[in-house]
């Protein structure tokens, strides 16, 4: 993650985390893509970027062929690895989505929900060409986040020069955290998945947006 403060927010925030999943104007949108994603996954070797707690880790690992997880925080990571996996084999691995280590394997699908959202816009190069680098020619990606909702989303509470938005993140021990959080545009996206995706697809639902593409 993009600092030591970022890192140690979510070490803070792991055991409040999926708070998010319980608000009741996304159930719906929740359901139709804790159906999608996983068959978007299925039958692949999927490499997790920032699984967290491992919410969207336990779906995808039914339906892919091999998964390994990784984020940069052990915290969260400990309560993916508590989670009754069905028998499907996961492999969990601490790892720095802009320095993704040739000893994670080769694969010919990524995932990474709620990640896009937390890099810097300098930074968005850096991490591709690090997934890119671990994945096959034609390989399945697909990028989760959210859009930004008034009156569901936390405000913005400022922007940087380069364009970065962030939030005032209030955990259950009352500190209060900057986090970075953007909001891209469809047109961003696309422009800066231009260069490495084929077939691309932009999908949004009242809550989130998701892409999909082929590595050239």
């Amino acid at each position: 993650m993009e600092s030591p403060d970022f890192r140690d927010f979510y070490r803070r925030r792991a055991a409040e985390y999926e708070a998010i999943y319980a608000k009741p104007e996304r159930q719906a949108d929740l359901r139709v893509l804790e159906k999608l994603i996983p068959e978007r996954m299925a039958g692949r070797r999927v490499l997790e970027v920032a699984c967290g707690t491992g919410y969207w880790t336990a779906r995808v690992a039914r339906t892919a062929r091999r998964l390994v997880a990784t984020d940069a925080v052990a915290e969260p990571m400990q309560i993916a690895r508590s989670k009754d996996y069905g028998g499907r084999g996961v492999r969990f691995e601490l790892a720095d989505a802009y320095a993704l280590a040739p000893s994670l394997g080769n694969f010919d699908a990524a995932l990474a929900i709620f990640w896009w959202s937390h890099v810097p816009r300098s930074r968005i190069g850096a991490f591709l060409d690090s997934l890119h680098a671990r994945l096959e020619r034609g390989a399945r990606v697909l990028y989760m986040d959210n859009r930004y909702v008034e009156g569901s989303s936390t405000p913005i509470a400022g922007r940087d020069a380069e364009g970065n938005s962030f939030q005032v993140r209030r955990l259950g021990d009352g500190s209060e955290n900057r986090v970075l959080k953007n909001f891209p545009s469809e047109a961003e996206l696309r422009a800066d998945l231009a260069p490495y995706a084929a077939s691309l697809s932009y999908r949004e639902l009242p809550y989130y947006w998701l892409v999909e593409y082929e590595l050239k």
